[in-house]
């Protein structure tokens, strides 16, 4: 009986954990803040033992190279993506179109529209003739997989390719390019239950009704939306290079430098060559070698509002403020950051103007000093000793000296300090000398 109770528990303890899915929206163009929006709903499906993703599309496109890694993602996920065009009015564009032929189960809300994936260059122009074949045929055959995997209709996905046709949702479900029109997400997901789906490696799966999850975007997503436009990361990324190079043309103008670094990690991301928590673990080490830098390169607090700012780009790049996640909010990073930079800019200032202060140790800081000789050594005349700083120092010189005798300091030898007599009327070594002894 015990054993039966432990099965029962553990039985309600998991249909209690999985029954979820995460609900993720796409709404604008398709780009690295998407994957890594994506990304991040994975490991939410994990986190809260959850059984899929809810992926509810509205986009004109976007970037190919992109898509490619949203569609590996769902291709080798372990869950199924029950992906649709939504809301009312909503379109499943180009890059979307073929987001959506990846998906387990594709549908579309009524008065929405699908289609025209034609490949085109990101800033709008036409494609050299060569250029225009390779991409259209890599595209076709990728296509082709995906129709092929998911049962649905090969012609209208490469009709939306090579004729960049778009059709009705209504219209795409005769074509086979869909599962379902329906009318809301609950009646989506209700059409949806028992359905029985293929994962990867030869896996299936049935759809379960369960409640829904959002996993809403957050200001990491906003700021990378922003900062990754391709036609923003371009210039971003020929910007930085320009302003690197006029550092180094011209050492210590520090401004064009460290804007010039951050713009690199950042255009880096927005071209998938650096993931965004590499980025934001890069953007948190240049902002600690920033400040540590205003304690020796006196910039004005230039070094340091740079570290700043890369201490909060990297904050935001590095950790997730989604649900379940380690959750740190822009309401804490930003006092933390800036809290931390000012306190260390103050000590880096505190530290150069130590450094700046001259030495008060060491004998050779005695050199042209003035002091009154008030002990002569009996058995040689030429030594004696003095006061300076409020220390007794023996001294030796090329003459004889007597008790009263001013010297200034011209040498030192170790710990003896090699003096001559100076002449100097009665006001002017009081002056030099008071302070000194």
């Amino acid at each position: 009986m015990r054993a039966i109770a432990v099965l029962l528990i553990s039985l309600l303890s998991f249909s209690a954990n999985s029954s979820c899915k995460i609900e993720v929206s796409i709404r604008g163009p398709i780009g690295p803040s998407v994957s890594d929006y994506l990304a991040r709903a994975v490991e939410q499906v994990k986190e809260r033992d959850c059984d899929g993703i809810l992926l509810l599309i509205n986009t004109p496109g976007g970037s190919l190279q992109t898509t490619r890694i949203i569609v590996e993602q769902i291709l080798n996920s372990d869950f199924p993506y029950l992906c649709l065009v939504a809301p009312h009015g909503a379109h499943a564009g180009s890059a979307g179109a073929i987001i959506l032929q990846a998906c387990h189960v594709a549908g579309a809300m009524e008065s929405t529209n699908i289609g025209a994936a034609t490949p085109i260059q990101s800033t709008g122009q036409d494609m050299a003739e060569d250029l225009r074949k390779k991409v259209m045929n890599d595209t076709l055959s990728w296509m082709d997989g995906l129709t092929k995997k998911n049962n649905r209709n090969k012609k209208f996905g490469r009709d939306i390719i090579t004729e960049a046709k778009a059709v009705e949702a209504s219209e795409a479900l005769k074509l086979g390019g869909i599962d379902y029109v329906v009318k809301d997400i609950d009646e989506f997901l209700k059409v949806s239950e028992g359905r029985v789906v293929n994962l990867s490696g030869e896996r299936t799966v049935e759809i379960t009704k369960n409640k829904r999850i959002p996993f809403a975007p957050d200001f990491r997503f906003q700021l990378l939306d922003i900062v990754t436009d391709p036609q923003f990361a371009y210039m971003i990324f020929m910007g930085s290079l320009a302003l690197l190079y006029f550092e180094l043309t011209h050492p210590g103008v520090m401004v064009p430098g460290l804007v010039g670094g951050i713009g690199l990690i950042v255009s880096l991301v927005s071209f998938h060559k650096l993931e965004v928590s590499w980025a934001g673990l890069l953007l948190l080490l240049l902002g600690l070698v920033l400040m540590i830098a205003e304690a020796f390169i006196p910039s004005f607090g230039a070094l340091g509002i740079g570290g700043i700012v890369a201490f909060v780009m990297g904050s935001i790049f590095l950790f997730d403020s989604g649900v379940g996640a380690p959750q740190i909010h822009l309401g804490l990073i930003l006092p933390t950051a800036i809290g931390t930079g000012l306190i260390m800019m103050v000590i880096a200032q505190l530290v150069y103007r130590t450094r700046q202060l001259k030495s008060v140790s060491g004998t050779n800081e005695f050199l042209g000093q003035v002091a009154e000789i008030f002990f002569r050594n009996g058995e040689d005349s030429q030594k004696g000793k003095v006061k300076l700083r409020g220390s007794v120092w023996t001294v030796s010189a090329n003459e004889e000296l007597s008790v009263g005798d001013k010297v200034q300091v011209e040498a030192t030898d170790g710990l003896k300090l090699i003096v001559k007599k100076v002449k100097q009327n009665e006001n002017q070594i009081k002056n030099k000398t008071e302070g000194n002894v």
